[in-house]
């Protein structure tokens, strides 16, 4: 995983697969951004994730709570259909977040 931080916004661009160990990983990386640049909006990027299990969905919904409460807001984009499925049957769809 690598971040980008540009304009306020601060992007994580997610590759690989997504299972618990890997969420734990990424939850780490990306909150320790997130405190220490206070983006107005973190965009997960899973253009590169081949495979995402339930731990993709409590990852997704972390980081929009955490968004919310510090007055930001979240974005997921780039999701392949197969993993968009997912999201959408886990109700994040109902969110607003993907785009």
């Amino acid at each position: 995983m690598r971040t980008e931080f540009e304009n306020g916004i601060l992007t994580a661009y997610l590759d690989g697969e997504i299972d618990h160990d890997a969420a734990a990983k990424i939850r780490t990386r990306v909150d320790a951004s997130a405190q220490a640049l206070r983006p107005r909006v973190l965009c997960l990027d899973f253009g590169n994730v081949g495979f995402m299990d339930s731990s993709g969905v409590g990852l997704v919904m972390g980081r929009y709570r955490m968004m919310k409460l510090t007055g930001g807001t979240l974005r997921v984009v780039n999701v392949p259909d197969r993993l968009y499925r997912v999201f959408a049957l886990s109700g994040i769809e109902g969110l607003g977040v993907l785009r």
